[in-house]
């Protein structure tokens, strides 16, 4: 079946499509679903009575004296079997239920940090494929436009129009740009491997457009409480809290019950025997309140961590944004002013090159300057859109 099914995952996914896969079909979530499917399985024996234990055994068997090694013979000699059951105090077995439950909390935060972690991942590879692919695109129609000024420039040289020189300056900025060719490949294989890791797909490739998503600031600093991360430190203070309650019930006595019967031999008749004993926590001071203190510190220390964690969120989001206002303001300037002035400018050249004032090698160097222009606005928005994706999976809701 999966080799079936394999052919139609290869087709181009579109963003909403590569985030949906990943959160279907990634291995680390199977792995946290697991881990809360274990932790809801383990609850309900959690608070339960122990199981029994069956105790069996002889007593009253004489060693010394005229009946020594005499089964039977004496009137106390008995084959005992009987039931012990331990009955711990309440307070534990409320306890260790608080603690099944924390632990189902833990689990289910955990899955969905997971959760976001694999969105971020998958969309921010998305992204980056999808740019590889436009830039590669753009420098293949580069050289494809230079191919006929790069043959002409020998041409000009050889007629005495053009400096020796110049024979050599369209060999290197055609090896500049099969140098970013080259990168361009290495980054676009990376970024597929990156989709196919979170996606399953074995030829991951994009469709569509990437989403240009608006960031509202006020509304991402407000919603720094429902992220994952924040959420699993409340989790994690149950478990605390369940575990400092733990720690208290050991100041509590356990029980333990039993029941046994006693066979002999008939002549003086079986007996039953039945008991009861129950803990003493008398040496609290080095047992049960060093273990209190224990507990209460560690449920301190999660509250500290989420505050400082909290902190480095929203430390983190304002970075991102200020990070990522400046992308943009590169871009919409790359964009809208760098490339418009190069292209005004080699439009001149152009003239100046058809009116005799300039040699091959001046039209050339024009022409590469545009080219590296339009390249330098597709890095600038693929840096602002990736940054704007980020932020957006990162401290946005998960739709």
């Amino acid at each position: 079946m999966a080799l079936w099914t394999a052919p139609a995952r290869a087709d181009p996914q579109t963003f909403d499509e590569a985030l949906a896969r990943a959160a279907s079909d990634a291995p680390r979530l199977r792995a946290s679903a697991l881990g809360v499917d274990a932790a809801r399985a383990a609850a309900p024996a959690a608070g339960r009575l122990p199981d029994p234990r069956l105790k069996f055994g002889l007593d009253g068997f004489p060693v010394t004296g005229p009946l020594a090694g005499q089964f039977g013979e004496d009137d106390f000699t008995a084959l005992r079997i009987g039931v012990e059951q331990d009955l711990p105090s309440r307070a534990r077995r409320r306890a260790e239920r608080d603690l099944a439950e924390a632990a189902v909390g833990v689990a289910v935060a955990d899955e969905a940090t997971a959760l976001r972690e694999v969105r971020i991942a998958a969309g921010v590879a998305w992204i980056d494929l999808y740019y590889a692919d436009r830039k590669l695109a753009v420098v293949d129609q580069i050289l494809a436009t230079l191919q006929p000024l790069w043959e002409a420039a020998p041409s000009g040289v050889a007629s005495g129009s053009e400096r020796p020189a110049a024979a050599l300056i369209p060999i290197q900025l055609k090896a500049a740009l099969d140098d970013r060719r080259s990168r361009l490949l290495a980054d676009r294989d990376a970024a597929r491997a990156e989709l196919t890791r979170w996606t399953g797909d074995p030829a991951a490739s994009t469709q569509g457009e990437p989403p240009r998503a608006g960031l509202d600031p006020t509304r991402l600093r407000a919603g720094l409480e429902d992220l994952p991360a924040l959420r699993a430190y409340a989790a994690e203070r149950r478990r605390a809290d369940a575990e400092l309650d733990l720690a208290r019930a050991g100041r509590r006595p356990d029980w333990s019950v039993e029941a046994s019967y006693q066979r002999r031999d008939p002549r003086f008749g079986d007996m039953v025997s039945v008991g009861a004993s129950v803990s003493l926590p008398l040496f609290q001071r080095e047992r049960q309140e060093s273990l209190i203190a224990a507990r209460a510190a560690d449920a301190l220390r999660v509250s500290s961590e989420r505050d400082a964690t909290r902190r480095r969120l929203e430390a983190d989001l304002r970075r991102a944004l200020a990070r990522q206002a400046t992308d943009q303001d590169l871009w919409i300037r790359a964009r809208d002013v760098v490339l418009p002035a190069v292209v005004q400018q080699s439009d001149l050249e152009t003239a100046a090159y058809a009116a005799g004032r300039i040699g091959i090698g001046d039209i050339i160097r024009a022409f590469t300057a545009v080219a590296e222009a339009r390249l330098d606005v597709l890095d600038k928005e693929a840096a602002a859109v990736r940054g704007a994706v980020e932020i957006s999976l990162t401290y946005g809701g998960d739709r």
